[in-house]
């Protein structure tokens, strides 16, 4: 029994069953996805019906992403936000041109069922972004932040690694969890391909969306897998890359 958590999607349905297929998955497996599956690449909806029939055969833990912030309000209000829509939004709209009503009032209670972090039995924070409150995600006041806060991955890239855990000079945010991971922050950003650490952090966001891969780690033995890069499985598309 492994549990892998897995990052940002964006669309990339042929990226997604690549990294499942490396990562040679069990059927007693858990399954950790960061959030972001849609909006980039030109499979979004495909993406969301194929996990939703995963989880029926796997166990499955689906963390709400900004960009299924999004995705559910176009599905329930017809509410196209502009910075959605150009942020790719518009690819995802597209993915849903063939899909019925009844599908896609499925598809709109797969995200409203999403939790918007997890915390495991062994104090492993599971969330999106990051989050601001220094009394942890449980006490986060404005929600937004746990889907779109960068500053926790700013400030443990930019810590001082010397200072030890036990010291006041520890930031309080980091103290509350063994280990915490995110998505939502590209570690191509920083010239890095593969998923990142810094202080007690994972990000595994390896910029799937853009040029990047999709990538799954093994929480445990942080051994990872991933797919090829993204624009090699969607040669016709752009995904979010400008230009």
């Amino acid at each position: 029994m492994k549990t892998y958590a897995i990052g940002d999607i964006h669309g990339g349905l042929k990226a997604l069953i690549q990294l499942l297929n490396k990562m040679e998955i069990k059927d007693k497996d858990t399954l950790i996805f960061m959030g972001d599956y849609v909006d980039g690449w030109s499979e979004s909806a495909q993406t969301i019906q194929f996990l939703i029939e995963l989880s029926q055969k796997i166990n499955c833990i689906f963390i709400k992403g900004n960009h299924d912030v999004w995705a559910e309000d176009w599905l329930r209000d017809n509410d196209v936000n502009p910075i959605w829509y150009m942020h790719g939004g518009k690819e995802t709209m597209d993915s849903y041109a063939d899909f019925s009503e009844d599908k896609k009032k499925k598809h709109l209670a797969f995200f409203e069922s999403m939790p918007l972090y997890y915390i495991d039995d062994k104090n492993r924070l599971f969330v999106h972004a990051g989050f601001t409150s220094m009394h942890g995600v449980k006490k986060e006041v404005f929600k937004e932040s746990l889907y779109f806060d960068r500053t926790l991955w700013e400030m443990a890239l930019t810590m001082d690694k010397r200072i030890r855990k036990d010291s006041t000079l520890y930031p309080n945010r980091l103290k509350h969890y063994s280990e915490i991971f995110i998505g939502h922050t590209p570690t191509i950003n920083f010239n890095v391909n593969v998923p990142m650490h810094a202080a007690n952090i994972w990000n595994i966001d390896t910029g799937a969306a853009f040029t990047g891969k999709l990538s799954g780690i093994n929480i445990e033995t942080k051994a990872f897998f991933q797919s090829d890069n993204l624009p090699a499985l969607y040669p016709n598309e752009k995904g979010r890359n400008k230009g």
